[in-house]
């Protein structure tokens, strides 16, 4: 297997343990403390984005050796890169979704989901597990 295929594979993996974060938070905030969509969508979102982070530095990037020292640096690229493709995608497309379309919000999310994925996938690759030359 290619080293792009595990990766891929992993980013998968690792992407639906977030969903299944994402998920949890977001119906734990909305049924049982009655949080609006758009607020428990921000914090579900925030909750998978750090998940996300440790799983695919720790696993699905891990042959990029980012030091301990480089983490704040590269948790700042991920939430710049992908937080913020998953915070505003999610929120956009919740909108669109539930409020627009009449999606129950779990089915609303999990499209949101998937379409910021295939973009997230890209910006690791490219941007924050980037191999750095010193």
């Amino acid at each position: 297997m290619t080293i792009t295929v595990r990766r891929l594979l992993r980013f998968n993996v690792a992407s639906a343990l977030g969903v299944g974060v994402q998920l949890g938070v977001l119906w734990v905030l909305m049924r049982e403390l009655q949080v609006g969509y758009v607020a428990a969508t921000i914090l579900a979102v925030l909750a998978a984005v750090l998940h996300n982070f440790v799983w695919h530095w720790r696993w699905t990037w891990a042959d990029r050796a980012i030091p301990v020292v480089g983490v704040p640096a590269a948790l700042a690229r991920f939430v710049a890169a992908n937080g913020v493709v998953s915070l505003v995608g999610n929120v956009v497309l919740m909108a669109i979704l539930v409020r627009g379309a009449g999606l129950p919000a779990i089915a609303g999310n999990l499209v949101a989901i998937a379409v910021c994925g295939v973009i997230n996938y890209w910006l690791g690759d490219a941007v924050v597990f980037k191999v750095r030359r010193v």
